[in-house]
């Protein structure tokens, strides 16, 4: 019954709709009548018309049409236009009725009327109510949908006709005709190529302008153009003077020059000059690079014959490149002393006769870029002693002065020493001032050093104060052997199984070599003491102007002199006279040496301006059981020194 009353409501709302339009409808045909007031052909079309939408809602509802009744049911209502009616048998069981129809009961059932406006009233059946259809319009979107692609394949063979047949030609023809082809090719680019190269010829004709005469000089004169034929000219230089012997038999297993004798010869390499800084200039100090074994650098006083020229220079020499120096380096006072910075590679550092310490860089140009100042800050006499001292995070420059001072520098501020300590003794008659033309550290060793003096002594100084001793000269302690001035010393380098490091040598102007052993600090008596030499070198014949260990070898040291004489010496073969003894240059005085680091060659440095390089061979190969040789030596020398009367 629930929805039997659901499907009945739903019809109820379907009716009142389809009155609804009804009404709209009819509206729209009375205005249409009272303008065409028209003929009844047109009214009898329209009554069709509507009869046939009455017979399509009666059809959607299910219903039988109506037919029509006789006497003309289809003049009824012609002018407003009739309505589709539907009767059904009435039943009490149902018990509804169509809103808004009159409904006349009589004998039991009900009839319903359809009145129109200006229209007799037509009963209607009471067998049953009659439905209207309601009809509205219902607009769709169309959508283009495509269909799906069809894929379809067939199997097929995919190789052409013939794919399989035996080739028409052979393997050897098809070889031919692929190399004629490649051949040909090769061919037409040649052509291609020398094409182009006849045109870039013909371009480079047309676009070639001679320079004039002016504008030559100006090319020639430019920084640019010097600096790149400089640059390149050294690139070229150094491969040139490569003497590798790239014809060497390794299968002899001997050399040519291999005899019993040399073993006890050194070998000259080279000798380096420049015409416009070496000549007249003397060589005052010389120094390899720790970093660059091929680099050493000389430092040159004034040269009297020239007046535009820096008084001093200091000139780096590249073993590779032996006509001409690999930088110049001046300054404006000469350069007594020079040295490669142990922990800096690039920088230069010398002291000069005014007393400046200056410093250069080789990634800058030819002038110092720092120098100390000309006050009584620093230095006012001339340096001849550079050393440094410390590690590569904390390391000092120490400077010695015959103004009696030595000073400790930071390289990064030389605008005043870091420390300033001035030597004094009582011993000198008229000062007190001790003239320091050499000194040396031990190694591993920073505050305590040795000075050289003019007078010929050698004191032990401290850079601070200590328990029991102040900073500056031992007053107690004089090395007492030399009878003129100090010129070198040097102490033994620290390496090997036997530590010599207490061991030191120095030359002088009394044409004399001596070997000494260091006093240690912490055993200075209260008592003046005179320190004697544990051995003397008495072989040269002129000034012996500077002495130096070797790097590599515990016995051997080198020693020059104004003769141009070059003196090694092997404590553990002579004592008496030298191991080897070489006549250097022109035979003038020679004024410095210098141990490359491997301890393989030494550079000489002359009064004439030339630097030397002397190759030591096997000479400075140690042997397992030299160490403990000349520490047998030693031994018998200090006992000597004790027992004077025993040798």
């Amino acid at each position: 019954m629930d929805r039997r009353k659901e499907e009945l409501e739903k019809k109820r709302q379907k009716l009142a709709e389809l009155r609804r339009a009804r009404e709209e409808r009819r509206a729209v045909l009375e205005s249409q009548s009272n303008q065409t007031q028209s003929s009844g052909s047109s009214s009898s079309t329209n009554n069709k018309d509507r009869k046939a939408i009455d017979d399509l809602v009666a059809l959607v509802l299910g219903e039988r049409p109506s037919t029509p009744s006789a006497g003309g049911a289809s003049d009824r209502g012609s002018d407003t236009g009739s309505e589709f009616t539907a009767s059904r048998p009435a039943s009490s069981n149902f018990g509804y009725s169509i809103p808004g129809t009159p409904v006349s009961e009589s004998n039991g059932n009900r009839s319903s009327i359809i009145s129109q406006p200006g229209a007799p009233a037509t009963p209607v059946s009471s067998a049953a109510p009659r439905y209207v259809a309601e009809l509205s319009e219902f607009q769709t979107a169309a959508v283009d949908i495509p269909p799906l692609e069809k894929v379809e394949y067939s199997k097929e063979i995919q190789t052409s006709e013939g794919s399989f047949d035996t080739p028409q030609k052979s393997e050897e023809e098809i070889r031919k005709e692929i190399m004629d082809e490649i051949e040909m090719l090769e061919k037409e680019r040649e052509a291609e190529l020398e094409e182009e190269r006849k045109r870039a010829e013909l371009e480079k004709v047309e676009e070639f302008q001679a320079l004039s005469e002016d504008e030559k000089k100006l090319i020639l004169a430019s920084p640019e153009f010097l600096e790149f034929i400089d640059t390149s000219s050294k690139f070229v230089e150094r491969a040139l003077n490569e003497t590798y012997d790239f014809m060497k038999d390794y299968t002899l297993g001997i050399d040519v020059d291999s005899d019993e004798n040399s073993g006890k010869r050194v070998k000259f390499v080279c000798d380096f000059w420049d015409e416009k800084w070496s000549r007249n200039r003397s060589v005052t100090d010389v120094n390899w690079s720790t970093k660059y074994p091929e680099l050493l650098v000389s430092s040159h006083n004034k040269n009297p014959a020239t007046v535009n020229e820096p008084d001093g220079v200091a000139l780096v020499w590249n073993l590779h490149l032996q006509d001409r120096p690999e930088f110049v380096f001046h300054s404006q006072s000469d350069v007594l002393s020079v040295m490669f910075s142990k922990f800096h590679p690039n920088y230069v550092i010398g002291g000069t006769y005014s007393g400046q310490i200056v410093l250069w860089d080789t990634r800058a140009k030819s002038l110092p870029v720092l120098k100390t100042p000309l006050s009584a800050g620093g230095h006012t006499h001339p340096v001849y002693s550079l050393e440094m001292v410390g590690t590569q995070n904390a390391h000092n420059l120490i400077t010695g002065s015959t103004d009696g001072f030595v000073c400790s520098w930071q390289l990064d501020m030389l605008a005043q020493p870091q420390d300033y300590l001035e030597l004094l003794h009582p011993s000198h008659n008229k000062t007190d001032e001790v003239s320091v033309t050499c000194l040396g550290f031990p190694d591993n060793e920073t505050t305590t050093f040795w000075v050289g003096t003019e007078e010929g002594n050698v004191y032990q100084a401290g850079r601070y104060d200590q328990a029991g001793s102040k900073a500056g000269i031992n007053q107690t302690d004089t090395y007492k052997g030399h009878y003129g001035s100090v010129t070198g010393l040097h102490f033994h380098p620290l390496y090997g199984s036997v530590d010599f490091s207490d061991l030191f040598l120095t030359c002088s102007v009394d044409w004399t070599v001596k070997l000494w052993r260091a006093k240690s600090a912490s055993k200075t008596s209260s008592q003046p003491t005179n320190i004697t030499p544990l051995y003397s070198f008495e072989h040269a014949d002129d000034y012996v102007y500077d002495v130096k260990w070797s790097p590599s070898h515990p016995a051997l040291f080198g020693s020059v002199d104004g003769n141009g004489q070059f003196d090694l010496w092997n404590l553990n073969a002579d004592t008496e006279e030298p191991f080897v003894s070489t006549s250097v240059g022109s035979g003038r005085a020679l004024n410095k040496l210098a141990w490359d680091k491997e301890g393989n060659k030494t550079a000489i440095g002359s009064s004439d301006g030339r630097v030397y390089v002397y190759d030591i061979g096997e000479i400075a190969n140690p042997k397992q059981d030299d160490w403990h040789l000349l520490q047998k030596n030693v031994s018998e020398m200090i006992t000597n020194q004790e027992n004077p009367g025993t040798k």
